[in-house]
C-alpha cells in the first residue's frame, strides 16, 4: 500500500457521508446546559423535561413496581418472547384500548414494541417504498422526520393552526397529498402543543384520509393526559371510516420511560390492512428486531 494507506482501516468513519445532526428538544437542552458557567454559584433549575429518576417528584407508581417484582420472582417469564410480544401483554393492551372503542380489539391486532420509538420505526419501515411520502404535523415530534430520512421516505408537512386550538389544516393536507402519499400522522394529545383534538375534528380527519386513500397513524402516547375541558378521543374510534395505526406506550402515564414498553395497534374492522399486505409487512419488520424483555410485558396483564 502507498501513501500511508496501510494504516487505515476499512471501517473508518467517512466524514463526507455524515448527515446533518437532528435538532431535538434534548439536543437543544444539552447545548444550553453545556453553555452554563460551571463556576457560577447560583443554582440552576432544570425545566427541560420530566424524568422519574432525575426528578423524584415524578414518582413511579408502587403498583407498577410491584408488578415488575412479582413477574421477575415468578420465574415464569425468563423465556424468549415472540417478536409481536407475549400473549398476556397483547391481550391486556387490546382490552385496555377496547374500552374506548365501539368494537373489540383482539390480541392479534396488537404488536408490542420497545417503546413508542420502535413503533414509529416499524410503521415508517412498512410504508417505505420508492417515491413514497408521508404527511407530518408542524409543529410535531421531530423523531418522525429523522426515521423517515433514514428510511428514504419523503416528508411533507401540514400546519397545525394556533388560532383554532392547533387543529389540522385540512386544506393543506388535501393539497399536499398525491398518489404516492401513504399516510398522515397525527399526535393527539398534541406534542409539543398540549392540545386535544375534538371528536368532530378527528372525524373530519378520518373522512379526509378516506377521501385521499391514506391510512392515519395516530400517536397517542399522551392518551388521557389532557389539559382543558376537551375530553380525549382515540382515533381508533373512526377505524370503520379509515384504517388507523395507533401508537402508544406506558412511559408517560406510569412514569416509566426507561422501561421501553410500547405498542403498535391496527384499528381496522374492515380488514383493509390484511387485504393490502400491511399486516404481513408489520410482522416481517418486527422479525428483524431482537426479542422484547418479557418480564416488563407481564406488567400489562
Amino acid at each position: 500500500m502507498e501513501n500511508g494507506a496501510e494504516n487505515k482501516w476499512g471501517f473508518e468513519d467517512k466524514q463526507e457521508h455524515k448527515a446533518a445532526p437532528a435538532v431535538t428538544v434534548k439536543t437543544s437542552l444539552a447545548s444550553i446546559i453545556d453553555s452554563v458557567n460551571k463556576n457560577d454559584p447560583r443554582p440552576v433549575v432544570p425545566l427541560g423535561y420530566g424524568d422519574p429518576t432525575a426528578f423524584p417528584c415524578f414518582r413511579t407508581a408502587v403498583e407498577a413496581e410491584d408488578a415488575i417484582v412479582d413477574a421477575v420472582r415468578s420465574g415464569k417469564f425468563n423465556c424468549y418472547a415472540t417478536n409481536s410480544g407475549i400473549p398476556p401483554a397483547r391481550r391486556a393492551i387490546a382490552d385496555y384500548l377496547s374500552r374506548d372503542l365501539p368494537y373489540k380489539l383482539s390480541a392479534d391486532d396488537v404488536y408490542v414494541t420497545l417503546g413508542c420509538k420502535q413503533a414509529v420505526e416499524v410503521i415508517l419501515s412498512v410504508l417505505a417504498r420508492p417515491g413514497a411520502n408521508v404527511l407530518l404535523p408542524r409543529p410535531g415530534w421531530p423523531y418522525y422526520e429523522g426515521i423517515a430520512q433514514r428510511k428514504q421516505v419523503e416528508v411533507r408537512h401540514f400546519d397545525l393552526l394556533p388560532e383554532r386550538n392547533w387543529e389540522v389544516d385540512l386544506d393543506a393536507v388535501e393539497a399536499l397529498a398525491d398518489k404516492n402519499t401513504a399516510a398522515m400522522v397525527i399526535i393527539n394529545p398534541g406534542n409539543p402543543c398540549g392540545n386535544v383534538f375534538t371528536y368532530h375534528h378527528l372525524q373530519e380527519i378520518a373522512e379526509m384520509a378516506r377521501k385521499l386513500r391514506v391510512m392515519v397513524v395516530a400517536d397517542e402516547v399522551y392518551g388521557h393526559l389532557t389539559f382543558g375541558s376537551i375530553p380525549y378521543t382515540p382515533m381508533g374510534l373512526f377505524g370503520s371510516i379509515v384504517p388507523v395505526i395507533t401508537l402508544g406506550s406506558i412511559s408517560k402515564r406510569w412514569l416509566v420511560p426507561g422501561w421501553r414498553f410500547g405498542w403498535l395497534v391496527t384499528n381496522d374492522p374492515n380488514g383493509i390492512f390484511q387485504k393490502s399486505g400491511i399486516i404481513d409487512s408489520i410482522k416481517d419488520c418486527l422479525s428483524i428486531y431482537s426479542d422484547i424483555p418479557t418480564f416488563i410485558q407481564v406488567c400489562e396483564s
